[in-house]
Order: C-alpha cells, then sequence, then structure tokens
C-alpha cells in the first residue's frame, strides 16, 4: 500500500508484457500500410513466397471443405493420414526414419516452435542460439522460461558458428541448441562436415537440439541440405525437428507446421496443444497431405527464381559502397552489413545504427528492409529476394540511389 491506498497490479502479465512484437510482420505491416494511402512503397521484409500455392493442392482444399467428415474436430496431434505422410517425407528429403507417432501437426511453424522450447526448458535452463537468428526464437525461449544465449557470426564467417564458439558458450546450465540451416535471416547453409560437427558436439554435451528445417528445399549452388539429425547419428533420441509447408509449398496462409521427436516430448507438446488450440483446421490439414504427398516441381520452380532474384539483388547491393552483402546460399534472405554507412551524413540526417537507417530509407526512398536489431545486433539490413523481379530491381535501385548520398 502507498500512502493508504492499494497500488494496483498490472493490467498485462509480465510474461507477455515483455514478449517483444514480430519486427518482420511491423515491418511488413508498416509498408501494406503506406500502400494503402497510395505511396509507392516496396516491401523486402516478408519471409513470404510470392507465388500462389499450387492448383492441385487447392483443389484437395476444396474438396475437403465439401467433406462433412472436415467439419468436426480431429484428433490433436493431428490426422493419422497427414503425420503418416509427413513420416515418410521426412525419410524422402532427411533419410530420416521416424514412426508417425513421433509427428505432431501444428499450427504453422511457430506453434511448433513454442511447443518444443515449452516440452523442453524449465525456468533457468539456457538454449544456445547462433545470431544472427530468426527473431521468434529467443521470445519462444523465454515464454517457455528458459535464457537465450546468443552465439554470433559475421559476415566474415559467412554467419555460421562453429565448435568452439558453441563450447565457450555452454554453461551447466545449457540444456540445449538451436540449429537452422538454410537460415532466416542470413541465408547461410551449414556444410555437410560442418553439421556433422555441431551434432557430434551436441551428442557428445548431452544437450537437446531443436532443428528448423523449414527452408530444406530452398538451397542453391549445388549445395546440399544436410539434416544435422542424420548427419550425426544418435542425436535422434534427442533431437526436435521443425518443419511446414510455408516455404516449400508457398502456404504460409494456411497455418500448417509440425514437430518431429522423440515419442515422451511429443506427447508433452501433444497434452499442451490439446489446451492451447485442440487440432489444426482440417481442410488445411487436407491441403497440407496434398503437397507433402505430392511432387516437388513448384518448389523446384520457385528456388529456380529465388536463384536468380538471388543473384541479381546480391550483385546489385555490393555495388553501394560501405555495404557488405555475402552470397547466401538458401532460403531467401540476403543479410548485408551496413556498418561502413552508419555514422554517414544521408540526406541531412545521420543514422547510427541499423533500425535509423531502416526508418531512413523507408521514409525517403520508400522501401521496406528489417533492420538487424530485430535478429541481434545493429548493423544489418535484411532483404528478403521473395517479392518479383521488377519491384526488387526497382526497390534497390532506390536504396543504391538513397545511400549513394552518403558522406
Amino acid at each position: 500500500m502507498i500512502g493508504g491506498v492499494t497500488k494496483p497490479r498490472s493490467r498485462v502479465s509480465q510474461r507477455t508484457g515483455a514478449i517483444a512484437p514480430s519486427a518482420t510482420l511491423a515491418v511488413d505491416a508498416k509498408a501494406k500500410a503506406l500502400k494503402a494511402e497510395g505511396k509507392p512503397v516496396i516491401g523486402f521484409g516478408a519471409g513470404e513466397p510470392d507465388f500462389p500455392t499450387a492448383d492441385y493442392i487447392v483443389e484437395a482444399a476444396v474438396r475437403a471443405a465439401r467433406d462433412p467428415a472436415n467439419h468436426r474436430y480431429t484428433p490433436t496431434a493431428g490426422l493419422p493420414e497427414l503425420r503418416r505422410a509427413i513420416a515418410e517425407k521426412t525419410m524422402r528429403d532427411s533419410a530420416h526414419g521416424v514412426e508417425w507417432s513421433q509427428v505432431l501437426v501444428t499450427n504453422g511453424g511457430k506453434q511448433a516452435v513454442y511447443q518444443a522450447f515449452a516440452a523442453l526448458l524449465d525456468p533457468g535452463d539456457e538454449a544456445l542460439l547462433p545470431t544472427p537468428h530468426w527473431n521468434t526464437y529467443p521470445e519462444a525461449i523465454k515464454l517457455a522460461g528458459g535464457v537465450p544465449v546468443t552465439v554470433f557470426a559475421g559476415p566474415e564467417a559467412g554467419y555460421k558458428v562453429t565448435v568452439d564458439q558453441l563450447d565457450r558458450a555452454k554453461t551447466e546450465r545449457t540444456k540445449l541448441l538451436v540449429f537452422v540451416s538454410p537460415a532466416n535471416p542470413t541465408g547461410a547453409v551449414y556444410t555437410a562436415s560442418e553439421t556433422e560437427a555441431i551434432g557430434r558436439w551436441a551428442l557428445d554435451n548431452g544437450l537437446w537440439v531443436v532443428t528448423d528445417e523449414i527452408y530444406e528445399h530452398l538451397v542453391y549452388d549445388q549445395m546440399p541440405f544436410t539434416s544435422i539429425v542424420t548427419a550425426a547419428p544418435g542425436l535422434a533420441d534427442q533431437a526436435v525437428i521443425l518443419n511446414g509447408v510455408a516455404k516449400t509449398y508457398a502456404m504460409t496462409g494456411w497455418r500448417v507446421g509440425w514437430m518431429i521427436g522423440p515419442p515422451d516430448v511429443v506427447k508433452a507438446a501433444t497434452n499442451l496443444q490439446s489446451h492451447l488450440t485442440s487440432n489444426v483446421a482440417n481442410v488445411s490439414q487436407r491441403a497440407a497431405l496434398a503437397a507433402v504427398s505430392g511432387p516437388l516441381d513448384t518448389a523446384v520452380a520457385m528456388r529456380q527464381a529465388f536463384d536468380r532474384r538471388r543473384r541479381t539483388i546480391v550483385g546489385m547491393l555490393r555495388q553501394i559502397d560501405g555495404l557488405y552483402c555475402p552470397m547466401p546460399q538458401g532460403a531467401f534472405y540476403a543479410y548485408a552489413s551496413v556498418q561502413g554507412l552508419l555514422g554517414k551524413t544521408i540526406r541531412g540526417a545521420r543514422p547510427m545504427t541499423s533500425s535509423q537507417l531502416a526508418s531512413l530509407i523507408l521514409d525517403e526512398a520508400e522501401v521496406a528492409v528489417v533492420p538487424g536489431e530485430a535478429f541481434g545486433p545493429s548493423g544489418y539490413l535484411r532483404l528478403s529476394y521473395a517479392l518479383g523481379d521488377a519491384d526488387l530491381e526497382e526497390g534497390v535501385s532506390r536504396i543504391q540511389a538513397l545511400l549513394g548520398e552518403a558522406r
């Protein structure tokens, strides 16, 4: 009490009040709002394929919507036929055999991310998080009671951490490692030998690995995708695989993801999901079944388009003095260091952080990019090249013109 008056409790819990909003979604929303006002904004913010979902997947959903069987609840863990198809797809794409009972279908990849951490972490447990990292990982770790421990690797290292770095960051409280390849936001892809070394290190140290494989089919330059679970035999009993249909099949809006892991972990996550969301929408599950059971033709076509755009955007960004951008080998992001531009004067402004620079680019060039603060240290910009070729070239041309004035 203060002066005889009871101090009111906070209206919002500390747990949820501490969550940072999704910076990528915020940038995308702002770009769309400015477009709605009639401004010619070009957005490089959203991590979303600009292709429509394939017709055969849409038709499967239409048929499902007409079937009354899909108008009801289904098992929390997902349609059995979809779980079987995901298990078969995992063997096909990752050479990793799992029982379909080890698959939990979730409402998009983000729910799988949160439930994996919630099932594994107790309060105070530390999770090693290679950085730059997708902005949802640390928030989901903290929501689960864990402590994210960032391990940074810069452009000179291809944005890839080493076993030595991880070993130095490990403490007696470390319980798990987050491993993502191909990576968002950097597009970095670990080689087979690098993946094996990290996997064996985690195995030797008794650490869980949560591996996000959502970009598995978006790799370039003949760089193979390597699942850490198959690279390090024996790791499967202490690993959780996260994936979904969003990126490979251009199905971000359908909201179907999954997690695969040891039976006890999947059971715990299923129990949690039973109280959160019950089952995933059945029409979306039927669409996902058609996707994972079908051909990868559309994924190949998208990859070819992304590869072309990747070369274009990196080539154009490298023409800007003070900016350095490694060539990404996966996903659909370019992650550029702008440290050579910070502190310089651009149209009367003097941005000292990448967040300030991103705001300047939006205000002056009407181009939306995501600053590095969303993914780790300041000094970087993420540009998604999942947009049309014409918009890509026009948007980067505007950035070139603006940053070319830096003095």
